[in-house]
């Protein structure tokens, strides 16, 4: 499953930093990590299992910057199930 623009582009904001954060999107239930600046850098989709723990793909960003900080890439690749 290919992340859809529409949620990289919810992805893409600012939350609250160094977090698990829990979301649902489309029918979905997301679990997300973010880093000390508040971009969000693993992602688990899928369905919320009784244990609380997502059920679905695992996804993992990579964010680079240059020197002045600004960011030349960001990508997001899936890892595989979460289980």
């Amino acid at each position: 499953m290919k992340l859809s623009d529409d949620l990289q582009k919810k992805l893409s904001k600012i939350f609250e930093p160094s977090t698990m954060i829990e979301l649902t999107y489309k029918g979905y239930d997301l679990s997300f990590k973010t880093d000390e600046e508040g971009n969000a850098i693993l992602l688990f989709i899928g369905k919320k299992t009784d244990r609380g723990t997502i059920k679905g793909e695992r996804y993992a960003r990579t964010l680079k910057k240059d020197r002045e900080g600004k960011i030349f890439k960001d990508h997001w690749e899936l890892k595989g199930k979460a289980s």
